[in-house]
């Protein structure tokens, strides 16, 4: 039968190995707060952990966030637990970069740039307005910085084949969302498997830039656009929706997947996006995700296994 929607389920992943009583001290934890925990079921011995209960997510959670400084946390319900629809930002999330600081480091304008970016992130500025204004810095830049900075800078946050992998491998769907642009995200989306993107596209005449993106901008509004039409699409239960970002532009699209019940995560994020989310990847790689799903590690699959 369904779980109900109080049987709930707390995981946590250590910063880097659980001392001995950690899980005790989660139990004792849940029962200050009127719970009867079940035993733990450890996900990774030593790494990550499950308690399964009956009761509230937030009085739970709260119970629970004192922890949060030597592991990450998700309190969830049991139901609906493992998703079939992830939809991603992509720099500073799925890549280590921010592609447009990394190409304007070739035009000798990194500082500039990145200053802009990192204030888009926090949502000080207008995200269209900020990726317009940063674009035009950019004119007259020569095609080839886009092929340079791919091979020379892209680099895939650490787990994020393996988050990618162990999903397709039990069905589930895969969109990659970004406020960047199209060269970037295509590279990304076809090297570890998304089965499709969203993305801006970068004006280019003869061989360089034109300092303007084409067509109308894929901006916060825009992800959790793309969300809910691929969650229709699919014919999903709202709670089997997983939404990862990590700047101010991804809290409508988090937002989007904590409403329905799904999970929101916030990884290394920008305070305005950890607030809203309700799983906060602040010490762990994207491999957190499966453990958060329920997933031992011993079923994660490589890229190579899903090929």
């Amino acid at each position: 039968m369904p779980a109900s929607p109080s049987n709930l389920v707390a995981t946590l992943i250590a910063a880097d190995r659980f001392e001995a009583g950690a899980a005790v001290e989660v139990a004792d934890r849940l029962n200050l707060a009127g719970y009867e925990p079940a035993e733990t079921v450890w996900l990774e011995e030593g790494k990550a952990f499950d308690v399964e209960f009956s009761g509230n997510v937030e009085t739970a959670r709260q119970a629970l966030i004192p922890l949060a400084d030597r592991a990450d946390l998700v309190v969830q319900p049991v139901e609906y637990r493992r998703k079939m629809l992830l939809v991603s930002d992509m720099d500073s999330t799925i890549i280590t970069i921010e592609c447009i600081d990394e190409l304007a480091d070739y035009a000798g304008i990194k500082t500039e740039i990145a200053e802009i970016t990192e204030r888009a992130m926090q949502g000080e500025l207008d995200f269209e307005g900020a990726l317009r204004a940063r674009v035009a810095l950019l004119k007259g830049l020569h095609r080839d910085a886009i092929d340079r900075c791919i091979a020379e800078r892209l680099r895939l946050t650490p787990g994020a084949e393996t988050l990618l992998a162990t999903m397709r491998g039990w069905g589930a769907h895969s969109l990659l969302v970004s406020g960047g642009f199209t060269d970037f995200v295509s590279w990304v989306a076809s090297r570890i498997g998304f089965d499709g993107i969203a993305a801006n596209r970068l004006s280019i005449e003869g061989d360089h830039l034109t300092g303007e993106v084409e067509g109308a901008i894929v901006d916060a509004a825009e992800k959790a656009r793309q969300l809910a039409t691929m969650r229709d699409r699919l014919g999903l239960h709202p709670a089997q929706v997983l939404a990862a970002g990590d700047g101010a532009n991804d809290i409508p699209m988090v937002d989007a997947a904590t409403a329905g019940g799904g999970l929101g995560v916030a990884y290394h994020a920008k305070p305005a996006l950890a607030a809203r989310a309700n799983f906060s990847i602040r010490h762990n790689d994207l491999t957190a995700i499966l453990f958060a799903q329920g997933v031992p590690r011993n079923d994660w699959l490589s890229g190579a296994d899903a090929r």
